[in-house]
């Protein structure tokens, strides 16, 4: 049986751009293969956006700060789209209200298809006069739809979940090849001491955020072999870990208050049938519909707030972000559990052995660390300026990507960021402790 760890044939070290462009453009067509129009247009929530809006979003990207900014004579596909499919660039003008992509009924999935597949023949037609002199503009327009494809599945996640007769986007993989049993029990090893460089070591592709790279102290310290599992936090909820106020942050408390959070995002008590032997008395939505909660699985869909509340229970703490990517330098960031085609993507129990076993892939790690700039940061001139840079206020960082992150996007010195409540994305935990 083929090891689902293992990386595809394509990532080969003389695998151009350009196929990658065309393999990563033919991966977001997989991902909503199964979808109808009625399923690419509804808006789950204002935090996500729907299917059919990434699909053209990321071509207005590559239109937009390519196409139309770099080949001379290039028409704009349609010069009423730039205000549908601009997210946040202010320097790009005007633009649809987040909260009202779910209102795009027009154009219509074929017409983004259609808009896509224009845009992707220009850009291939002016390709080698681009990468003369904007190769760094095509390799970002690749990995900001990498960043989306994770998005649209996380999306389709969440708007599936609110319909009640509970669909699947996709069969559920078999569990030979998804959830080995058992999980190696949680073991401390003491992390990397003193001086480390963190940050982008300037080998391969690395966001304005991953840079420069600078000296950053690391005191005594030890972090998990592994993720918090399902299992482990189905003790937590046992032991009132919602409802004692000393184990949370001032926020998260009014947060756990105001919104009635009893358990991760997807997850309810069992209703009959194989789920209490399986899982416990647990059930949770998965990208296959309700499944049985595989205890041995990394715990997922946690908000920092919850991540934070956990690590205080279990006498531990959240690593900061230094120490993560300081256990990680090492590691190989196509190994682990990410994303290759389309599917039921979702955490699954891995083996650590005797060291981290996979630190990229499976979920999202919250860290402790706030999302500010390093030090000497400067952010990319002009729009895609606005990438990264602005976002540096009220989040904190995640790292490792997860099931839903596209292999090969991930590296060490990659920052995630997000708002402290959030937990649609597959988010969850490794303890530290300090020493």
């Amino acid at each position: 049986m083929k090891n689902p760890s293992a990386p595809p044939a394509s990532f080969g070290l003389r695998e151009s751009l350009e196929e990658r462009f065309l393999r990563c453009r033919a991966l977001s067509r997989a991902l909503v293969a199964g979808l109808n129009e009625a399923d690419a247009a509804v808006q789950s929530m204002p935090d996500a956006s729907p299917a059919k809006w990434h699909l053209a979003h990321t071509t207005w990207f590559f239109e937009t700060f390519l196409l139309r900014d770099q080949v001379p004579g290039y028409r704009l596909f349609d010069a009423r789209w730039p205000f549908l499919f601009n997210s946040y660039y202010e320097a790009e003008g005007a633009r649809l209200a987040r909260p009202e992509r779910g209102l795009l009924t027009r154009p219509t999935m074929a017409e983004v298809l259609a808009y896509r597949a224009h845009v992707e023949e220009a850009l291939l037609a002016a390709l080698p006069r681009l990468l003369e002199r904007h190769a760094d503009l095509v390799e970002l327009g690749i990995q900001h739809e990498q960043q989306h494809q994770e998005l649209l599945l996380t999306d389709i996640k969440h708007l599936f979940s609110r319909n009640p007769l509970g669909p699947a986007y996709a069969r559920a993989p078999g569990r030979l090849a998804t959830a080995p049993v058992g999980s190696d029990p949680l073991r401390w090893i003491a992390g990397r001491e003193g001086l480390a460089e963190i940050g982008s070591t300037g080998e391969g592709f690395a966001f304005d955020n991953e840079l420069p790279r600078h000296p950053s102290w690391l005191a005594p310290h030890a972090l998990a072999n592994r993720p918090v599992t399902n299992g482990e936090w189905a003790e937590f909820i046992a032991d009132q870990g919602y409802a004692t106020a000393s184990l949370w942050l001032s926020d998260g408390w009014d947060w756990v208050g105001r919104e009635g959070v009893a358990a991760p995002l997807y997850w309810r008590p069992h209703r009959g049938g194989g789920a209490q032997r399986e899982g416990g008395e647990w059930e949770h939505f998965t990208l296959a519909g309700w499944q049985a909660v595989d205890l041995h699985a990394p715990v997922t869909h946690i908000s920092f707030y919850e991540a934070d509340a956990f690590a205080t229970w279990a006498g531990a703490r959240l690593p900061t972000e230094q120490e993560w990517e300081a256990a990680a330098g090492g590691a190989d960031p196509l190994s682990g559990n990410q994303l290759d085609t389309a599917g039921a993507v979702a955490p699954r129990g891995e083996r650590a052995g005797e060291g981290f076993g996979a630190l990229f892939g499976n979920v999202w790690e919250w860290t402790g660390s706030a999302y500010r700039p390093w030090p000497g940061y400067r952010p990319a001139a002009g729009a895609v300026g606005e990438y990264n840079g602005k976002f540096m206020s009220g989040q904190f960082v995640l790292k490792g990507g997860s099931c839903a992150t596209p292999r090969g996007h991930v590296r060490a010195s990659y920052r995630n960021f997000f708002h402290p409540h959030q937990r649609w994305q597959f988010t969850g935990l490794r303890l530290a402790r300090s020493l």
